[in-house]
């Protein structure tokens, strides 16, 4: 049973995903032209893989437990206006800084945004006080290192794949949530690496925070404690995680 709930989780979140897609490429709001972005190397790729992950991860995510729902979305939506206004600067720092000059950034927006929804659902995915707390931290932060590392085809969606797989041994909710999580980075790879198409901070922040919930899902306090160690410190240190990330 518990197998079978995992497969319907990982197939329902690549389904939608996968059917998001289709459905914006064939017909896509406003014109094609509005769902073009320039990569990293300065070729065109379409942007319908974002809302596509971040709308399929959702609803499957939601099916498992409804704050983890709330997450995805509420984490996609923070990246989607992030894309939208279109501010390149990446890091904490960067955005804290201007922050510190009078300049809200949409970066700042989305971290401050994507912050709350991670701690509402960390409130609803957890009982005790200190607990609500750390599964915020986690979600919040998972959500921003995978953005983190979306810098080359296939970073950000490798990164989720990777640390979201050994999560499939899991039993419950944790094994479920990675499920989601894999199925959406897994429906939308082949157009990633092939430069074709790109998940934005729209998907690359919706991913995350699936994965995160599905950390908060399967650990206790103290690895709650110890990823959010690791979550904080990789987003104090988000250049040299962006750089470590360019350079494999």
């Amino acid at each position: 049973m518990i197998f079978t709930r995992k497969s319907g989780s990982l197939l329902l979140s690549a389904a939608l995903t996968r059917l998001g897609f289709v459905l914006l490429r064939a017909s896509p709001p406003g014109g094609p032209a509005r769902w073009e972005r320039k990569n990293h190397a300065g070729r065109s790729v379409e942007l319908y893989a974002a809302p596509a992950s971040a709308l399929g991860t959702a609803v499957a995510a939601g099916r498992v437990h409804p704050g983890a729902g709330l997450a995805v979305l509420a984490a996609g939506v923070c990246g989607a206006y992030d894309d939208v206004a279109g501010d390149h600067r990446r890091g904490l720092r960067a955005h804290l800084g201007a922050l510190r000059e009078g300049e809200v950034t949409s970066g700042a927006v989305k971290l401050f945004g994507v912050s709350a929804a991670g701690l509402v659902a960390g409130a609803l995915l957890k009982e005790r006080p200190l607990d609500k707390l750390l599964a915020g931290t986690v979600i919040a932060g998972t959500a921003h290192f995978v953005n983190l590392v979306d810098v080359r085809p296939g970073k950000a969606l490798g990164a989720v794949l990777v640390l979201g797989t050994p999560g499939l041994l899991r039993k419950g909710p944790g094994g479920e949530l990675a499920a989601v999580a894999v199925g959406g980075a897994a429906a939308v790879l082949r157009e990633d690496l092939g430069e074709r198409a790109m998940i934005g901070d729209t998907g690359a922040h919706a991913l995350g925070a699936a994965l995160g919930a599905a950390v908060v899902a399967g650990n206790r306090r103290a690895g709650l404690l110890a990823h959010a160690v690791a979550v904080v410190a990789a987003a104090g240190y988000g250049d040299r995680v962006t750089a470590w990330a360019r350079s494999w």
